[in-house]
């Protein structure tokens, strides 16, 4: 089945305020946007190409540091975008992009969406208020750096996804680009999973899935107040 752009821009936070006259134009200009596995979507400090929102897959945002060390900032799935920022703000690319496994996305073309935004007051009141949630996203991740130690941010983390239909949450991505996402490094992240599933809190199955076996227990844990693990 062929990728739905209507269905993917309905999915996305960022355009669920939009009202559907301006949601139509967003859909007339979108194209689709085909990554094989490990595939560079684009590079730091390029121009933007526009906005991009994933379809099926995962992609992950990072950038590299001193001595080109990486660091993950975003993984995003289904419904997701990326680029949203350097797009609206009229800026080049702040990180770079790369499809974590074979990845579908709609793109809307940098030159279509401007103009879109300096014609439609009523498009840019919607995506603020999608914006918002963008927003508390970033605030809880600062919450993480200040206030949750390693088991609070991967409890955190692992509450948030989206359980499978068998139950089971599938990690989105390799757990190395999940620890650099939580700035942990991998050793830490290692460590703090294993003492999850030793606590009987969650258990670690194949095809990079996770079983939550004791949700209240996690969420204590996200929150600071479980038993020291």
């Amino acid at each position: 089945m062929g990728l739905n752009v209507v269905d993917i821009l309905q999915d996305c936070k960022l355009f669920a305020q939009v009202p559907c006259t301006e949601f139509r134009r967003l859909a007339t200009m979108a194209r689709v946007c085909n990554f094989s596995k490990g595939q560079l979507i684009f590079h730091e400090n390029e121009p933007c190409p526009g906005v991009y929102i994933v379809g099926s897959g995962m992609v992950r945002v990072f950038k590299h540091g001193s001595g080109g060390k990486e660091h993950v900032l975003h993984i995003v799935g289904p419904g997701g975008t990326f680029a949203e920022a350097a797009a609206i703000g009229g800026f080049d690319l702040p990180a770079s992009a790369q499809a974590v496994c074979k990845t579908a996305c709609v793109l809307l073309p940098i030159a279509q969406f401007c103009k879109l935004l300096d014609e439609d007051p009523v498009l840019c009141r919607g995506m603020m208020l999608g914006l918002t949630a963008w927003v508390r996203h970033l605030v809880t991740l600062l919450e993480d750096l200040a206030l949750r130690d390693s088991a609070g941010r991967i409890a955190r983390f692992l509450l948030e996804l989206k359980p499978a239909a068998d139950d089971a949450i599938k990690l989105p991505g390799l757990k190395r680009y999940i620890a650099s996402h939580l700035n942990l490094t991998s050793e830490t992240f290692s460590r703090t999973f294993r003492r999850l599933i030793d606590a009987g809190l969650i258990s670690d199955g194949k095809n990079n899935k996770v079983r939550l076996l004791d949700r209240k227990a996690l969420s204590r844990v996200a929150e600071g107040l479980y038993p020291k693990l």
